[in-house]
């Protein structure tokens, strides 16, 4: 049974005098892959930094019963709530392995979270089978594939136990394989945790969204299955005008 992992309520967020985000209600709920889709500058992002205390906002941000606006960012993340941006932020010039146990050493000295160690804790060793580089302990992250790139920040936000994901964008540039490997990835996470995927790509959205948050102008235009915002008249409306927008620009361009 689902349990709302974060509800938000009446999110604004104002930058002088643009409202780049207006009265959006939300929830997340454990046991999903929550897609939230929209034109270009439809707020999806911005929504996120809000939620994780990046940008000011008006309304409410609730976690297991507690309120989150005005909490600083740290404060934030230490609640449970991770986030990745469009381009992977890991440490390039340590391992894999070494950037997992960073993000699970909260609380250590620096010296004790850069030094080898004989043995790695157990979560880190189980994060790195589930993320699917359990072979790459040693590895540089800064040689590491773009999608596997991608994969370690995920895994860096579930050693520290994070149990709500923001992901932004997480399959931009990779290829077909990657992208399924990483549908079925954000599933088994989605078992235990709340995930929420900022995204354009309709065909992923398709094929592994549990649920679907349409904005638009900063707005909810939609919500609902993949089949309910798919067949959703102002969805199709949007989408389609921003189709025939950017066929024009190309023939501009051209």
């Amino acid at each position: 049974m689902n349990s709302h992992a974060l509800t938000c309520t009446g999110i604004t967020v104002d930058f002088d005098g643009f409202r780049a985000v207006d009265g959006v209600d939300l929830t997340l709920d454990r046991g999903e892959v929550h897609f939230l889709i929209g034109p270009n500058g439809a707020g999806k992002t911005t929504l996120v930094d809000a939620v994780t205390g990046l940008a000011k906002y008006s309304g409410s941000v609730v976690k297991d019963g507690v309120e989150l606006r005005g909490r600083k960012v740290h404060h934030i993340a230490r609640r449970g709530i991770g986030r990745t941006f469009q381009t992977a932020t890991v440490f390039e010039q340590l391992t894999v392995a070494q950037n997992l146990d960073i993000a699970a050493g909260a609380g250590r000295s620096p010296w004790s979270l850069l030094r080898r160690r004989k043995a790695l804790p157990d979560q880190v060793v189980a994060v790195m089978e589930q993320i699917g580089l359990a072979g790459h302990a040693q590895t540089p992250a800064g040689i590491l594939a773009h999608g596997q790139k991608q994969w370690l920040e995920i895994g860096m936000l579930l050693v520290g136990d994070a149990d709500v994901l923001l992901l932004d964008e997480p399959i931009a540039g990779m290829g077909h394989e990657e992208r399924d490997t990483t549908g079925r990835l954000l599933h088994a996470i989605a078992e235990t945790r709340a995930v929420a995927v900022v995204e354009h790509d309709m065909d992923f959205m398709r094929a592994f969204a549990s649920r679907v948050t349409v904005l638009h102008a900063g707005r909810v235009l939609a919500a609902g299955s993949v089949d309910e915002v798919a067949n959703d008249p102002r969805v199709q409306e949007v989408y389609l005008g921003a189709a025939n927008e950017q066929e024009t620009i190309d023939a501009a361009t051209a």
